[in-house]
């Protein structure tokens, strides 16, 4: 018999995001009304799936991140409506408690000078927890035999629709990190702009599909057939894989994205240039060895960003040197 499912789902709810993508017009975007309406019908569909899944959905938000939906009954809104014989109680429940979380949030970030980034780590960290405390409670309940911590199939869905932030790379990484200890998948759903190297990093790392939409009109039929079957039904039916991966990190000097990085021997930081002393650790470096690291960086490409180093043009025995140029 198959175990019972957990979904945590954490949307991407960047205002200014989700305003360009609704005005694209190649590709085609999709407006966050839209987004929502067939959103919330992938997520009944997983409640209906099984009746031991469990859910929870959170939002991520400028500056903040909030947990809207739980199946356990956190987060409850107030039902004003009648009561409707011919709709299905927890589609019902859940439908109108993330829409009224939802719009309180947003009504909250009204009158903001400026966007700050969002809270996607925050989200990324506490569905982890929520798995952790669920899986804990499975394994520590009198009801739950031998094993019973591997009776639920936990995993989450990411859907992003905002650029990469460097500044993020340290914590993303770790959670990357608890993901696998936990034996949680991660799977995310790339609705607009440009592909995100971290959470391709994530889902790649934690055995996960990551899909870059194409067709926005069909995103549910994206998710439903991608993201619906827990782990272990997709190992008898064909889900989208990812031909490469961008495993690009970012510096922890400067928080950019880096082709070719120095590494501490000790404590594994990553920088952009040779640096005497290790920011993380305190290591000192000796200065030949830092003559040495400079002598063998690439040249700078002109317009290039300052402190992020040009591609190699060729590499011997792992270092860094430059072709030589043939006479023309």
């Amino acid at each position: 018999m198959d175990k019972p499912s957990h979904l945590s789902v954490i949307i991407d709810l960047s205002p200014t995001q989700w305003a360009l993508c609704a005005q694209s017009t190649n590709p085609p975007g999709v407006s966050l009304h839209t987004f929502l309406s067939q959103l919330l019908a992938f997520l009944n569909a997983h409640i209906a799936c099984k009746d031991e899944n469990t859910l929870a959905v959170f939002g991520a938000l400028p500056g903040q991140s909030a947990l809207l939906y739980s199946s356990t009954g956190e987060v409850t809104a107030r039902d004003d409506e009648p009561t409707d014989p011919n709709t299905y109680r927890p589609f019902k429940t859940l439908d109108s408690t993330v829409m009224k979380s939802l719009a309180e949030r947003l009504e909250s970030l009204e009158g903001a000078a400026e966007e700050v980034p969002i809270g996607l780590v925050g989200c990324l960290t506490k569905a982890l927890c929520y798995i952790n405390r669920i899986t804990s409670n499975t394994a520590t309940s009198p009801s739950g035999g031998e094993g019973a911590a591997a009776s639920v199939d936990p995993r989450i869905l990411m859907l992003s629709v905002s650029p990469d932030q460097s500044s993020t790379y340290i914590p993303i990484m770790n959670s990357i990190f608890s993901a696998q200890k936990l034996k949680v998948t991660i799977d995310v759903c790339k609705i607009f702009g440009a592909e995100n190297v971290f959470l391709q990093q994530a889902a790649h790392l934690t055995g996960g599909a990551y899909v870059q939409v194409e067709k926005t009109d069909a995103l549910l039929q994206y998710m439903m057939m991608s993201f619906l079957p827990p782990p272990a039904i997709r190992q008898l039916i064909a889900v989208p894989t990812q031909d490469r991966v961008d495993f690009r990190a970012a510096c922890f000097c400067h928080k950019r994205i880096v082709e070719i990085g120095f590494v501490c021997s000790v404590c594994l930081s990553i920088f952009c240039q040779p640096v005497p002393v290790c920011s993380t650790c305190r290591t000192k470096f000796p200065i030949k060895t830092l003559q040495r690291l400079n002598a063998s960086r690439p040249l700078a490409v002109p317009g290039s960003t300052p402190g992020t180093p040009a591609r190699p043009l060729a590499q011997r025995n792992g270092t860094s040197t430059p072709a030589t140029p043939r006479p023309g």
